[in-house]
């Protein structure tokens, strides 16, 4: 990667990835846009306001900008994407399209995540193997594996070089999720510095896979660095460092908040979601062909996501 352009970068993940990117690559190599403002993402670096569903825009900017790597980042999540699925589609697989044509126009390498998402009800739910039966029953997870076969096709007929990763929940200190049925394990933090209790839409015994932001953005660039020699599998990874139900996150917590507490208001949309995803995930795959080994397990990321959040409010940032 020399000359790195990110769509969505004004995201959850964009907007971390971009600065962890700047820091490796260079700021002045690592072009950032969104569809709307992002002022903080342009002091460091080059920033052009960019809807990736306008073609002639994006390769435009491709053009411009020389760029060989395209990180596509722009995606409505989860629980989102349930309340209006045709927009969802549209953003999503819009989206897409326009980084893998245009890739394929300029020799680009493109990153697109996919999600436990892609997988459903059908699946094995535990240890849930790289190539397994993949039938979701939410229009993300729809969008993810089409999102991952229509990769694969790019890289197939045309010798694009297309990588993802299936992210579980992302956990993060810095940008707070956007509508995706994981979001509860990043709030269930800030509501414990801020207020002491949380009140959990998803119920105590589900468990799903999550992985704390420095690993995903370690995935990020270790996957699009990875000898393509060594890879069997391109689009998507399975990755993962920790399965957890809202029980053990709670008594995590409690460890650090004695007082805590926490009750359940279950959402309906968000619990069927849950329930369809898997407990946990095989990554076998991404350790044998790339080298993924997270670093962060729960206790050392509860430690620093309590930290960070209090650090937060005690500079007034909350």
């Amino acid at each position: 990667m020399k000359k790195i352009l990110i769509i969505g970068a004004g995201g959850q993940i964009g907007s971390e990835l971009t600065v962890h990117l700047r820091k490796l690559y260079g700021n002045a190599n690592v072009v950032a846009t969104d569809v709307r403002e992002c002022k903080a993402l342009g002091e460091t670096g080059p920033f052009a306001v960019l809807n990736a569903l306008d073609a002639h825009s994006f390769a435009y900017t491709v053009n411009k900008y020389k760029i060989d790597t395209i990180f596509n980042l722009v995606a409505l999540l989860s629980a989102v994407g349930e309340k209006d699925p045709q927009l969802a589609w549209n953003i999503n697989m819009g989206a897409l399209m326009n980084s893998l044509d245009v890739a394929r126009q300029y020799q680009c390498a493109v990153f697109t995540p996919s999600s436990i998402g892609a997988f459903g009800p059908s699946s094995p739910k535990d240890h849930t193997p790289q190539d397994t039966l993949m039938q979701p029953t939410t229009i993300y997870g729809v969008c993810k594996v089409t999102g991952e076969l229509l990769s694969n096709y790019y890289y197939l007929k045309y010798g694009v070089d297309t990588r993802s990763v299936r992210f579980p929940g992302i956990i993060s200190n810095v940008t707070l999720p956007g509508g995706g049925t994981t979001d509860y394990a990043v709030e269930i933090f800030y509501e414990a510095v801020k207020h002491g209790r949380f009140t959990c839409p998803i119920p105590q015994d589900v468990f799903m896979d999550m992985i704390y932001m420095p690993d995903a953005l370690n995935a990020c660039v270790e996957l699009m660095e990875a000898d393509p020699a060594r890879l069997v599998h391109r689009n998507g990874f399975n990755i993962t460092a920790m399965s957890f139900s809202p029980e053990i996150i709670c008594k995590e917590i409690k460890k650090h908040l004695p007082d805590f507490k926490m009750d359940y208001k279950i959402d309906p949309v968000k619990e069927a979601i849950a329930r369809s995803w898997p407990n946990s995930l095989d990554d076998t795959c991404a350790r044998d062909e790339w080298g993924w080994k997270p670093t962060w397990q729960l206790p050392e990321m509860a430690t620093d996501m309590l930290e960070s959040i209090r650090r937060k409010q005690a500079e007034g940032k909350l």
